[in-house]
């Protein structure tokens, strides 16, 4: 990796920030439960154009996410992103190489709705991985933000999981996500059908507007294998509602690498959110301009606001930052 391309993405304001808000709440080791890696063969002009390097391992994302926690052991949670829907499969392989190398580890296998379900166990068993990925834009039908969960997490690749004791990572879209009666529907019976199977919502249930998380949530109350992930989700009440709803140990920290170390952050408005980019106006208002932060230090933060609200304890925190992920994915 570029020394060069990951300096001219980091600037001192960016180290004050974690030196005042964060280096005495980050614990001294982190699991990261969301995080992609990619490599050339995936089509990768999609990071490539935002400044990333085409390549990017186990090693290259430690070196970017000493970024967020400086001189942390970090292990992670590593999910594909298929820019190239004709390059999965090397997605796929790209992510059970990178896991192979640390014992720590963990990687999610790519599906598409169509896929075979004895093809996709076969799969995941030779890679080694550990469980699904699976993302609205393979969804067949327009627009793709409102599509219903089965359309993209189709029920008879779930059933495989629940057979296997995987665990999926599930980015649930519709406009009210977790408040919506379909996702809602189906999260529960997936959840009820197949126990063994456990189920991560990412992005802490997709809260950008937290007040869906405040009405949706109490309604999966009582899933013992219902999970979340914190990734690149800059509202604190998000995060404070699952520890509210389902107690701390089933919330985990993700930093959602590479979208955390672009600028910006996510904003609740109305009943939906904005995100809000390095290039928005609302960063150059008349009283005062200034580039954004690192999405990833804002998120950080919002964790930190949203522990504190809770009165959480230190042992709590560390639990967040690796005890729940490493009890998940059985990580000695």
């Amino acid at each position: 990796m570029s020394h060069i391309a990951l300096e001219n993405n980091v600037r001192d304001d960016d180290r004050e920030f974690f030196a005042r808000e964060l280096d005495s709440f980050v614990p001294d080791r982190v699991y990261d439960a969301h995080a992609h890696i990619w490599n050339s063969d995936h089509g990768e002009q999609v990071v490539w154009e935002k400044g990333f390097p085409s390549d990017v391992g186990l090693d290259e994302y430690r070196q970017f996410i000493d970024v967020l926690h400086p001189s942390r052991p970090v292990s992670a949670l590593f999910l594909s992103i298929p820019f190239d829907k004709d390059r999965r499969h090397e997605t796929n392989e790209w992510v059970a190489k990178n896991v192979a190398q640390d014992p720590t580890c963990r990687g999610h296998f790519f599906i598409e709705p169509d896929d075979d379900p004895d093809w996709v166990r076969q799969e995941v068993r030779r890679l080694g991985l550990h469980g699904l990925k699976c993302y609205h834009l393979y969804a067949d039908m327009s627009p793709t933000w409102e599509a219903e969960i089965p359309s993209y997490l189709p029920e008879r690749l779930v059933k495989i999981a629940g057979d296997e004791g995987w665990t999926i990572t599930l980015h649930m879209v519709k406009s009210r996500c977790v408040a919506d009666p379909g996702n809602l529907h189906w999260i529960r019976h997936y959840c009820e059908t197949y126990p063994n199977m456990k189920l991560i919502l990412a992005h802490s249930a997709r809260g950008f507007q937290p007040s869906h998380n405040i009405e949706g949530l109490p309604k999966l109350q009582g899933l013992d294998n219902l999970y979340f992930d914190t990734s690149s989700n800059c509202e604190p009440h998000a995060h404070e509602a699952i520890i509210r709803f389902f107690g701390h140990e089933r919330l985990m920290y993700g930093s959602d690498f590479y979208l955390s170390h672009l600028r910006g952050r996510t904003f609740g408005a109305n009943d939906s959110f904005v995100w809000a980019e390095e290039n928005a106006s609302i960063w150059n208002q008349k009283q005062l301009a200034f580039v954004p932060s690192l999405i990833g230090l804002e998120h950080l933060r919002s964790l930190k606001l949203a522990c504190w609200s809770a009165r959480l304890s230190d042992g709590a925190i560390e639990d967040i930052f690796w005890n729940n992920a490493a009890r998940l994915f059985g990580v000695q």
